[in-house]
């Protein structure tokens, strides 16, 4: 009898607990230790790469239940930058971006799906030049852990495509998409 008390007990204990919450992070923007890609063909000779400089987030994650995992980042698309000033000035302008109209580019996790081996799908909500379409982001575990200064880090990195037109964004040439290239680096708060 008390065998089965204390079954009972320990079972009644773990249902009022509730589910493993999974601990939030503030995406390392101020340390530079996160950054926002692209990649897009030029002229089907060569290829765009850049960056946004200005965007920030947080993400939840709990290593023994992926599932739990989710991730919302705002990106200031007036902060495109390719490292060539005419060019940038010409994709914020409203043959592209219009980036004066639509300052900020949306992304809100829907489901993260755990791969195995640290590898996941992130499904969510972007919104980009006034849309809003789901996409997915292949993405992996690069690592997490305690650094020199006392906090606790996890990051990761990811990559998708979107094709402009889902977007209402013009192209131009074989420029019909962009390929994104995600490195996040959070610290637990």
């Amino acid at each position: 009898m008390k065998k089965l008390m204390l079954a009972m007990g320990i079972s009644a204990a773990t249902l009022l607990s509730g589910p493993a919450l999974a601990d939030t992070y503030m995406i390392d923007t101020k340390g530079a230790h996160a950054s926002v890609n692209f990649k897009v063909p030029h002229l089907g000779y060569s290829f765009i790469k850049g960056r946004f400089n200005k965007f920030d987030g947080q993400f939840e994650f709990d290593p023994n239940n992926i599932g739990a995992s989710s991730v919302t980042v705002t990106v200031d698309t007036t902060s495109l930058d390719s490292n060539q000033a005419e060019r940038d000035k010409h994709i914020r302008s409203a043959d592209f971006l219009n980036a004066s109209k639509f300052g900020q580019a949306t992304f809100k996790s829907t489901k993260v799906t755990d791969n195995g081996d640290g590898s996941m799908t992130i499904a969510g909500d972007l919104t980009l030049h006034g849309q809003t379409k789901p996409i997915e982001i292949d993405a992996e575990l690069v690592g997490h852990g305690e650094d020199p200064w006392g906090n606790y880090r996890a990051g990761f990195m990811g990559n998708t495509r979107l094709e402009l037109a889902d977007f209402g964004i013009a192209t131009m040439g074989p420029a019909t998409y962009v390929d994104m290239e995600l490195h996040v680096e959070g610290i637990r708060q």
